[in-house]
């Protein structure tokens, strides 16, 4: 490759890796305000850990996490993931959400990512938090290493379901 044509393909490959910064930045990862395109609702009641009820969208599955059960088989930790959510996410709170790619899960619950309204994924902030595992079901997986890597920094500081002995992590559901 000649130098001129090297000089020429500078500027487009910069404008590449500020393409992938916007766009990988938007996703999330980081947990902080990414709501191009996020919708706001608020908060009815919080179903569990990662199921809430946001008023006029109904049952809203949050992408990516899983908490540990409360209702029929009560696993480890699940009432703590419960009462978690319920703390952070109190009736009447607004919150911005963004639906996955597949709208919907097998149960009719929406499929969503919601913001806090100071800005943090709550998503990932239950992985960060030692309250949920990831769970990666595409193709709503955009952001699975983000909760991959939440998760390993929780169990590594022994934060949640990772501070109690013999608390095994929550199957898929």
């Amino acid at each position: 490759m000649t130098q001129s044509r090297r000089r020429s393909l500078v500027p487009w490959s910069i404008a590449a890796a500020l393409a992938a910064v916007l766009i990988l930045g938007r996703a999330g990862g980081d947990g902080k305000p990414q709501f191009d395109g996020a919708a706001k609702a608020r908060v009815q009641r919080v179903v569990d850990g990662d199921t809430v009820r946001l008023a006029g969208l109904g049952s809203v599955r949050l992408i990516g996490v899983n908490t540990p059960e409360v209702y029929g088989h009560r696993q480890c930790y699940g009432p703590e993931a419960s009462a978690f959510t319920k703390h952070v996410l109190p009736r009447g709170l607004e919150v911005r959400y963004r639906v996955g790619r597949e709208a919907h899960d097998r149960y009719g619950r929406l499929l969503a990512y919601v913001w806090l309204p100071d800005g943090r994924l709550f998503n990932r902030l239950l992985a960060e938090d030692g309250f949920a595992v990831p769970l990666t079901i595409s193709p709503n997986d955009q952001l699975a290493s983000t909760f991959r890597a939440a998760s390993a920094d929780a169990r590594r500081a022994g934060r949640g379901m990772w501070a109690r002995p013999g608390c095994a992590p929550p199957s898929s559901g």
